[in-house]
């Protein structure tokens, strides 16, 4: 399971047993490291109170859907939790220059709500960045992205009336903590990933939120080199350790 297509588990995964344990998914393939195979812990939660999901991230947890995991592979700690440090957080050049080229760009913030209109942009956006792997299905895309035990907040990014790009980000104590991002392929050229994650780290610097979290970093992989550029950023060293971020 990773953050891209976990939500294919969810009708899957059961629940934690009434001892706490929580069962182990087989081993497959690792998403970002060759060579390697991926397991997870994880268990299915009807309902996540936001101090209680803060305390299972601080522990290695994400979740995906009502699906809660965290990577228990054997021989490999490298998925590690990032957290940005929102009111130390300051801009590289590139990223000033994404958000002045987005200045036409409007960001408004609401619960949750799948339409036909983000649907078939999730679509679109499935065909241009990833592969077959990851389902297209309406039901899918719902208990993926739309479907959440905890309190969630989704960010519709517009030019005018158009919308463009949408994020789902989930509420915790004292933080944000980023899920998902899809957009119009077309405007892929105005680097929607790092738009929103600018737009959303404002947002919670104007909310007095300490913390944007960016979920799992794996060094050595390349998808996931873009987070340790949102500077200063603490990783997860152990539980409830959270250490300043040096590559």
């Amino acid at each position: 399971m990773n953050e891209s297509n976990a939500a294919q588990h969810l009708r899957t995964t059961p629940r934690p047993a009434p001892d706490g344990e929580r069962p182990l998914t087989p081993e497959s393939p690792c998403p970002y490291l060759p060579d390697k195979l991926s397991r997870n812990e994880a268990y299915w939660a009807d309902v996540l109170e936001g101090d209680h999901y803060l305390r299972l991230m601080e522990k290695g947890f994400r979740r995906s859907g009502h699906v809660v995991y965290r990577p228990r592979c054997a021989g490999c700690q490298e998925c590690r939790q990032l957290r940005v440090r929102v009111n130390d957080f300051a801009m590289t050049h590139s990223m000033k220059r994404v958000w002045l080229r987005n200045q036409d760009v409007s960001m408004e913030s609401n619960l949750p709500a799948l339409t036909d209109e983000k649907y078939a942009m999730f679509c679109r956006y499935l065909e241009f960045q990833h592969d077959e792997t990851m389902s297209r299905d309406l039901q899918t895309c719902r208990e993926f992205l739309y479907s959440s035990p905890t309190s969630t907040l989704e960010m519709s990014y517009r030019i005018g009336q158009r919308l463009i790009g949408v994020s789902i980000a989930d509420v915790v104590p004292g933080g944000l903590s980023s899920v998902y991002m899809y957009f119009e392929p077309e405007f892929a050229g105005r680097s929607m990933g790092t738009l929103s994650i600018l737009r959303e780290i404002e947002h919670c610097k104007q909310s007095a939120l300490d913390y944007y979290y960016l979920g799992f970093f794996v060094t050595g992989a390349k998808t996931m080199a873009y987070k340790s550029r949102f500077r200063p950023n603490e990783i997860l060293a152990g539980d409830n350790c959270w250490i300043t971020f040096r590559e």
